[in-house]
């Protein structure tokens, strides 16, 4: 529930979930929230690791109980043995490179003028409603998109004018919208993984006797896929009034390909068994094939080793979506003069995997790249080298820019930032 809240509402909510208790109710919360986790009464910490590793209780009771379990992760982070550090030094500005919007005015901002620093991690902050996806998604994105991709559907909100973007040769949103929305689409797919495994299928001996080339080992053409479900592995069934159903295909069992492009292997494995493979066993399996490697290794840094290669683009969540496009990102040769811009990447993620994306936020911004973050949560606030605060209210009552600086300049202006008071608590 505390998804896309800032902490001072996220301080209203546990209120209210504790009134609802009071009242005789059983609340039961599934959160990432430290401030949550301490709030609790009783606690179930599922783990230790995610996909394979997963799925044991590890610990249950107060959050002192699970702070004291050494298998625990959430443990480790709430007894502070492991913890997302604050950088030693800030990366500093350059006066000179910035990017500079005058005169916003779209939906409740108030004529804001925002300046972002080139080449460092920027996180907007504020209470829910103050403007920032205005700002930033509405504003920033669609001016920097006409400019740099030549994008030309995208229409900015209202502003006088933007100066800086010299400084850039293209921009990259990084969003939580779906990667595909059939099941063909998965992230072998999405990320190009693809591509060379049905290559290196088609380069066996057994396939070249007979003929196979790589787009036999495609679900999206004729040849080599199960026909009785056009290579979906599931069978979509219309309910009426309702969302559409999926089941398994009769035929091919859910595996996608006929028989005959099943009798080929690589390894020793078909090409069914290495799309049901996770990346972390993918990684070992194409240790030789550096193309492969790289691109597996990205989705390992962004925390998604339990994925499947072959996973049904609709299940993913959309974090998880967003953090195989963040890999895409990755595994792509950056000039160092991009624009990233992400909205909340660390939705629905626990303390561990939000380091894991800091580390590759920061990894991309030590390449010479400006990385803008909507964010609430602090981890991610304390650790950017510059802070953009909007507020100070929601609605009406928002849409101006009441501090800008880094977090330790913030945390002086606790009198008027919402988000100040809370990185000075931090940063003690």
């Amino acid at each position: 529930p505390s998804i896309g809240l800032h902490q001072r509402d996220n301080e209203r909510l546990l209120n209210t979930l504790n009134y609802l208790r009071d009242l005789g109710n059983t609340v039961i919360v599934v959160e990432h929230d430290e401030d949550a986790i301490r709030a609790a009464d009783h606690v179930l910490d599922i783990g230790p690791g995610a996909g394979v590793h997963g799925g044991h209780i590890v610990a249950q009771g107060t959050a002192d109980e699970i702070a004291a379990t050494e298998e625990s992760l959430t443990g480790q982070y709430l007894s502070g043995k492991q913890c997302i550090e604050v950088p030693l030094q800030r990366t500093a500005m350059g006066p000179e490179r910035k990017l500079v919007i005058d005169g916003a005015s779209g939906n409740n901002l108030k004529q804001v003028s925002l300046e972002i620093p080139v080449g460092l991690l920027t996180c907007v902050t504020g209470v829910s409603g103050s403007g920032k996806s205005t700002l930033i998604n509405d504003t920033l994105y669609p001016l920097a998109a006409t400019e740099l991709n030549n994008a030309t559907t995208l229409t900015a909100a209202a502003h006088e004018k933007i100066d800086g973007l010299q400084h850039f040769d293209k921009v990259v949103d990084i969003d939580q919208s779906p990667i595909g929305r059939t099941p063909r689409s998965n992230p072998a797919t999405y990320t190009g993984i693809f591509t060379p495994v049905r290559e290196l299928f088609a380069g066996t001996p057994e396939s070249r006797a007979r003929g196979y080339t790589p787009g036999r080992f495609s679900f999206n053409v004729k040849g080599g896929r199960c026909e009785a479900c056009a290579g979906d592995g599931v069978i979509k069934v219309e309910m009426h009034f309702l969302p559409d159903m999926y089941v398994q295909c009769d035929t091919c069992k859910g595996k996608r390909y006929n028989r005959e492009t099943l009798d080929i292997r690589y390894k020793g494995k078909t090409i069914d068994e290495v799309l049901a493979m996770t990346i972390e066993e993918g990684l070992l399996f194409f240790d030789a094939v550096p193309a492969i490697k790289r691109k597996l290794q990205t989705l390992m840094d962004v925390g998604l080793s339990y994925i499947q290669l072959g996973q049904n683009a609709t299940t993913l969540s959309g974090g998880e979506a967003q953090r195989v496009k963040l890999s895409r990102e990755l595994s792509k040769r950056d000039t160092g003069n991009t624009l990233y811009i992400l909205d909340e990447p660390t939705t629905g993620l626990h303390f561990h995997d939000v380091k894991h994306l800091l580390a590759v936020l920061h990894r991309l911004r030590d390449h010479g790249n400006t990385v803008v973050v909507i964010e609430h949560n602090l981890d991610v606030i304390k650790t950017a080298d510059w802070i953009v605060d909007l507020g100070p209210e929601g609605g009406n009552q928002g849409g101006e820019i009441v501090a800008a600086g880094t977090p330790e300049q913030l945390a002086q202006m606790a009198d008027k930032s919402h988000t100040g008071h809370f990185i000075a608590r931090i940063l003690k």
